[in-house]
This record gives structure tokens, sequence and C-alpha cells, in this order.
């Protein structure tokens, strides 16, 4: 058994090594839990192209421990899903449909790993197997504070995120499956506090493991339609949906900028980069502001390109309510502080190392302490300079997929050989092998 890799089956709804987001973190965690383990995983038949060419393109060596099987549901199951609209459903029954597939090919495995949707809501049905269960990284996204929400989208809005939070609730508290699913689990990998709160687990159960992470890639890119004459950039990206918090951030620059010099305002510059839905009311609150000449706006891009703009930004102002944060981790690859919200999404992704934090009180207040806190970054290089040393140290120690690959594989061992001293080494060949002291 020592010399013997762990055959892990992973079920993963997204998984697309060229895109960001979900599917992006789910060709990531299996691309490197594959490192230490023989993988069979399971995604839907529209991530096949995207996942063959790049195995094609790239000489990975872990590709040989690495497989894939592909499911979908019948036509007359799915003839209602269209894009985003019905997903959440259709992964409910897709859950249940990819037990008969995988009794049907016979496929023989040593743990059963559910990896995404990171949902902590709906369940698996991976127990239904007879093997040892791994769930997660599961979470979700709080509710939007009330004042925050209405003051940003209005009473509508706010109504329908009550709803949606709702359903969570209902969920949480009445699917008799999910009770199932975290009873049967022997690990959950939790991307934040809450979650343990609302699904209420055993504490010997949690492995905390944040879903977010980012790569290094080559940084050494010239500044492409940058002005780069502006001394302190302040960058912010994300969809621009009440979610994301954009009001206060411009909101917040605002504050500040408009408390400055002329000659500093000349140096002062906030970017936005981003799609979505409020593009062109936030655009009206820059005008109505008077912030026009110093905050731009871009239209989203590939995630190289953004390197550019990491590269030539001073802070990275992320007030976003979300369970979690994508860019965060980038931010800190590229050595940025951030500044956020003290909540269980962002505000659990930094320390006091590499950003700040700035409490829930009142929108109003919010905007003054961001404000407070982008005025300090500007007025004191040292403590920027700090910050920017601690973003790269918190980044290397939490944020890389390397590390999200070595927890995950320990949870297995811890699983499979609970009563022995399980120890990860680092892969250096495709051939390498887990040590089981």
């Amino acid at each position: 058994m020592k010399n013997k890799l762990p055959k892990i089956l992973i079920t993963a709804y997204a998984v697309n090594p060229y895109k960001g987001s979900e599917d992006g973190t789910g060709w990531n965690m299996i691309s490197e839990i594959a490192k230490y383990n023989n993988v069979i995983a399971i995604t839907r038949k529209n991530n096949k192209p995207a996942i063959e060419q790049y195995l094609k393109e790239n000489d990975l060596e872990q590709a040989d421990q690495m497989k894939f099987e592909y499911f979908d549901l019948p036509y007359w199951m799915r003839f209602w899903k269209k894009g985003g609209r019905g997903a959440l459903l259709y992964f409910y029954f897709w859950q249940i449909g990819i037990i008969f597939f995988i009794l049907k090919k016979k496929i023989k495995f040593d743990l059963a790993h559910h990896l995404n949707f990171h949902n902590d809501w709906t369940p698996t049905f991976l127990w239904l197997l007879g093997k040892p269960l791994i769930w997660g990284p599961i979470g979700h996204h709080p509710a939007i504070p009330k004042d925050y929400l209405i003051r940003s989208a209005g009473k509508l809005a706010y109504l329908f995120d009550q709803l949606k939070w709702s359903v969570k609730k209902l969920f949480w508290s009445f699917d008799p499956f999910l009770k199932i699913t975290k009873w049967k689990a022997k690990k959950i990998i939790t991307i934040n506090s809450s979650v343990k709160s609302v699904l209420n687990f055993e504490s010997t159960k949690e492995v905390r493991l944040p879903a977010v992470a980012a790569k290094i890639e080559n940084k050494n890119h010239p500044i492409l339609n940058l002005n780069t004459k502006k001394k302190f950039n302040v960058l912010s990206i994300g969809r621009f949906v009440p979610l994301k918090g954009f009001d206060i951030a411009i909101e917040s620059f605002g504050h500040f900028y408009n408390r400055q010099e002329n000659a500093v305002k000349e140096q002062l510059q906030l970017t936005l980069i981003g799609k979505g839905s409020q593009k062109e009311v936030l655009k009206k609150l820059v005008e109505d502001l008077g912030l026009t000449a110093s905050v731009q706006f871009i239209e989203w891009m590939p995630k190289s390109e953004l390197h550019y703009y990491f590269q030539s930004s001073s802070v990275f102002l992320f007030p976003s309510h979300e369970g979690a944060g994508m860019v965060v981790p980038e931010a800190l690859s590229f050595n940025l502080p951030v500044l956020c919200f003290n909540n269980i999404g962002p505000g659990e992704l930094i320390s006091s190392n590499c950003g700040i934090k700035v409490k829930y009180t009142s929108p109003r207040e919010s905007i003054v302490a961001f404000s407070k806190c982008l005025s300090t970054f500007y007025n004191s290089e040292g403590i920027l300079k700090e910050l920017s040393n601690g973003a790269k140290h918190h980044y290397k120690e939490n944020f890389t997929w390397e590390r999200k690959g070595e927890v995950i594989s320990k949870a297995y061992l811890d699983v499979l050989f609970p009563n022995q001293k399980n120890q990860i080494e680092t892969p250096i060949k495709r051939t390498k092998k887990l040590s089981i002291a």
C-alpha cells in the first residue's frame, strides 16, 4: 500500500483550463490533486474540447495520472436549460444521474470527492457509492447588508436578495439529501467560517480551504496603453453588479480625491475593469461626482492582459460583499495591498499583514473609512511597502494552486489511512509517490 497512489473519483460540473472562476478552479484543483493521486474526473460534455486541447498543447508531468469522463443528462431532461438559466436545478439532477453513469461504467476507486459547484446548499449523492466521501470546497454568498444594497440597487434588489437567501435557508433546514451528505462526508472542505455555522456539522470534519488561488505568470510584459505618469493607481476588478460594491469603491475614491490639492489630483487614478448590469449606473455616478477625468472604465479582458493593470497599480480596492473573491489572490500575487470589508469573503482572505479591512457600519461611514485608508497609503510609502511585502508572503503561503493540491491530498490520506502519520511530499516527477509513514 505504501507505494500505491490512491485512486480518487472527482465529480466537477465546471472544468475548463482556459477560463477563470469556477471553471478554472475545477481544472487547477484537479491537475494539482493528480500530482499526488490517480484521478478519474467526471465533468460535463461541453468541457471536453477545452480539456483535450489543453492536454494536447501542454506536456503535464501528471497527465498520466489524470483521466476524464464526460457525462450529461439526456436531452429530454435538459432541453429547458439555456446557458446559466436553470443551471442549479440541472446541477441537482446531474448529481443524481452521475451515480448511474459511474455504476454503468463500473469505475473503480478508493475515495469519492465532490469538487464543484462550490455551493453548500445543494447535496451530492456520491455517498450512494459506498466509498469514503470528501465534499468541497463549499460555501455561499452571504446576504448583502440591507442599507448597502438598497443604496446601490434599490428595494427590489434587496427583496430579491432576501428571496435567494430564504431559498438557501430552506435547503439547509429541510433538504434530507443535504443532511445525509454532511453526515456521510468524512471531510468537508469549507471556503470560509460561515459554512460550519449554517450546516452544523462536527468540527473534526472541517478542512478550511478557500477555493480561490492564483498562478504567477510571466509578469515582465511591457505596460501597454497605460498612463504611466500616474503615481497612485487604485485598481478594482469584477462584475458590475450590486454584490461587488463598486458604488462604494467609486465614492470612497471620490471622497479621497476631492480632499487633495489640484497638483495631487493629477497623480490619482481609479481603474475599474469589468462588465455587468450596473455599468451605466456606475458611469453616471462617476459623472455626478465630477470624477470623469480620474476614473476609467475598461471592458473585461483575457487574464493575461489584466497583468498590465495589476503591475501598474498601487492598491487593490475591493469592497465586495461576496463569500470569496478570485481577484483577491490575483492582486496579492502582484504584491498589491488589498482594501476590503471585514466580512466572511475577502475579509477572511487577507490579514493585517497584507491589507486593511473596514467593518460594516453604514454606507457613508464605510466610504469615509475606505477614503482614509487610501489617504494613508498615498501619504505613507513605508506602510504601502510593508503591506506590499506582506501581500507577497501571504500569497505564497495561502493562495497558490500547489498549496490547494497539498491540503486536499493530505485530507485524502487522513480519511484513507486515519491511524497513520501521513506526509505529503512535493512531486518532482510523474512517478513520484506519496509518503505514508
